[in-house]
Formats: structure tokens, C-alpha cells, sequence
């Protein structure tokens, strides 16, 4: 396994090390010398001295071959992609913004050829997420095949399997980049009740034990909700605790076919302000893609998509103009002569509507 990564990305060049958040930024000279080299070279001096200062790593003296994997340039410039690896979950959330929940998604062999178009877009850093990514049973393989990949992998999790030797043994072989792990509730009882699990949170709590004992990069997300919000000062002293970094997150949003079932569990009183939207690079420098290797902009402009295991590459190439005018304030928002401020994209605004939500959940002109 490769000890660094260099790779193009976006507008320049950068090394990596797996599983470290540090990066160097290297020119397109640099880059090039690399990409030409034969595989019996010796790491050039200028990579094995920034390596040293960056990571600690040792690098002088050894092949290039096995030791820095070159991503060749990519005729698409994405640097960022997501992958539903399954939308199967062990537990079942009152919040859950996918609605349906089935364990469904591609077989082995189309899981592969999704991976290598990631790699073919020129993504860089790649999350997997679900459902709960770490109970598919592909999970381990499509893991490792990422790293294989040159990808920066994070995974997005409940956190309910960290404990498990095999996914411990997983990580201990491909240190990830970052697991972002929600976090539900201070007890038992309100964090076995919104996900609707008995032994929950007693899963949960050995997670952060095993991962912290293995020193893996955690981050906590807290999610408030009506149930939860009592506990804010709670879930924070839990991820003080255990010493992974939390943010909080106290906006509900409608599943992705537009239900408002789930609005109801939004916390109302602990809602906090929301910037201006000002656009995003969805569709342009990073993608989505579902369990089914169905590529979107990304994970809530969802329609239209295009298949990937069938179209390749190629299927990306549209979704530059898809997001274009996914994002224009049209529909709904007709005529608004506001809309330079809102603080929802139009994708989110549209499933709000969908869903028959307040106006001034997803509009700060609401009550105007």
C-alpha cells in the first residue's frame, strides 16, 4: 500500500498522506516530474524532505513504485464525491431525512466500476455513507478498493459497528481520513427512543471507547431534535469526554422525495440562523451518487441522475448544466424579488414545498 498520494486537484496539485488531514500543495512541475518517472526511480529529495517535515515519514532512498501512488490527470475536474454505499440502516430514526430505508444497491462487481469512475472523475476525497454504511456487507472490500484507489476516504456512520473487530481491523489496515459519527442523545433513553432501537446507545458509547482507544479521527456530529434538546450541554460534555470535536445541527429537512413526516421532530426553539445562500460547486466540483450508482449534483438535488455503471464517466459530464439550472430560483420561488438572500438552495427550497412545510422554515422572508 502506497505511503503517499499525489494527485491533481482542482485547479493545481497536491500530496497526500492516507488517512492524514495535513496536505502540501506541489507544482505543476513537481507533478509532472512525478508522472513521468519510471517505476524503479527514487523518490526525488524535494518529496522526501517535505514528507519528513509534513508527516514524520521516511522516504529517502526508497522506490517511487509502492511508495507514492501518481493519479494520472483527469479530463474532468472534480476534487469531491459521496456514495450511498446502501440506504439500509440498523436503526430507523424518526428524523431521517431518506424516508424508506431499503437494503438494497448494486452487487460486487458494478460496486467496483462505480469506484473507478470516482477515481476517473478525478475525485479526490471520497465519503461513504448510507443508511449506515458499516453494516453492508461490501462495506470492508469497497473500503479497501477506495484506498487502493488513491481516494482520501471518510466515512459517514451512526457509529453503532466502531466496536466490531472486523471494523476495527478495517481501519487498523486504512487509517480513514474522518468518521463523522451523529449523535442522538446523552441517555438511553432519548437516544434509544429517536432512533428507535433498544441498546442503542449502549452501542453507540462502546463505538467512541474503541475508536478512541485506536486513536481513529472521530468527529461528532449532535443532531437536536424535540426529543434531544434538553441534552445539549450533555452531548457536548459526551464528546468532550471521550476528546472528539462536535458540531451541532438543530435543522430538520423533508426526505428526499419531499415527505414532511419529519418536520415534526424539529426542535423549534433551538433553530439557529442561517447565512445567505451564495451558491455552491454541486454538480460542478463535487457529485453524489445513490446505492444504485445513480449520479445527482448531490445528496438533496437528486433529480435528474445519471447512471453511472452504465454511461461511465460520461454520465458526469452533464451534470455541470443540471446543477445550472437546479439552482436557478424558479418554481415555487417565482418572481420573489428576495431571493438574492435566502438561506436555502433551490433543491432544499423544493423539497420544502414538496413537502407543505411553513414558509419561514426554509424562507427568512416567511412573514413578510
Amino acid at each position: 500500500m502506497h505511503d503517499l498520494i499525489a494527485s491533481p486537484f482542482l485547479d493545481g496539485h497536491v500530496a497526500v498522506q492516507p488517512g492524514r488531514r495535513e496536505g502540501l500543495r506541489i507544482g505543476a512541475g513537481r507533478f509532472r516530474e512525478l508522472l513521468d518517472a519510471p517505476p524503479q526511480a527514487i523518490v526525488p529529495g524535494w518529496l522526501a524532505k517535505a514528507a519528513r517535515n509534513a508527516w514524520g515519514v521516511a522516504l529517502d532512498g526508497r522506490r517511487l513504485d509502492g511508495t507514492v501512488l501518481v493519479r494520472q490527470p483527469a479530463a474532468l475536474g472534480y476534487g469531491r464525491a459521496s456514495w450511498e454505499i446502501n440506504k439500509g440502516c440498523d436503526y430507523d430514526c424518526e428524523h431521517c431525512y431518506l424516508g424508506l430505508k431499503n437494503f438494497e444497491g448494486l452487487a460486487w462487481n458494478d460496486k467496483v466500476k462505480m469506484l473507478n469512475v470516482v477515481r476517473d472523475s478525478g475525485a479526490l476525497w471520497f465519503q461513504i455513507t448510507g443508511g449506515e454504511p458499516l453494516i453492508d456487507r461490501d462495506f470492508p472490500a469497497a473500503y479497501q478498493y477506495a484506498n487502493e484507489l488513491g481516494l482520501m476516504v471518510s466515512i459517514a456512520s451512526n457509529g453503532s459497528q466502531l466496536s466490531k473487530p472486523r471494523i476495527q481491523e478495517v481501519f487498523a489496515r486504512h487509517r480513514p481520513y474522518l468518521i463523522a459519527v451523529s449523535v442522538y442523545g446523552a441517555t438511553a433513553a432519548s437516544y434509544d427512543g429517536m432512533t428507535r432501537n433498544r441498546g442503542a446507545f449502549d452501542r453507540f458509547t462502546k463505538g467512541l471507547e474503541a475508536s478512541r482507544d485506536a486513536g481513529l479521527p472521530l468527529k461528532l456530529n449532535i443532531v437536536v431534535s424535540e426529543r434531544n434538546a434538553g441534552e445539549i450541554p450533555q452531548m457536548r460534555a459526551l464528546a468532550d469526554r471521550y476528546g472528539f470535536p462536535h458540531h451541532v445541527f438543530t435543522t430538520m429537512s423533508p426526505t428526499i422525495e419531499g415527505g414532511g413526516e419529519r418536520l415534526g421532530t424539529q426542535a423549534a426553539d433551538y433553530v439557529m440562523p442561517r447565512k445567505p445562500f451564495q451558491g455552491c460547486n454541486a454538480g460542478h466540483t463535487f457529485f453524489h451518487a445513490d446505492p444504485w450508482g445513480k449520479a445527482s449534483i448531490c445528496k438533496v438535488g437528486r433529480d435528474p441522475q445519471f447512471d453511472l455503471i452504465t454511461d461511465g464517466v460520461d454520465g458526469l459530464r452533464r451534470l455541470g448544466a443540471v446543477a445550472d439550472s437546479l439552482q436557478l430560483r424558479t418554481g415555487g420561488c417565482s418572481g420573489c424579488a428576495l431571493s438574492g438572500t435566502c438561506f436555502t438552495c433551490r433543491p432544499l427550497a423544493k423539497l420544502y414545498q414538496e413537502a407543505k412545510a411553513p414558509l419561514n422554515t426554509y424562507c427568512q422572508h416567511g412573514g413578510r
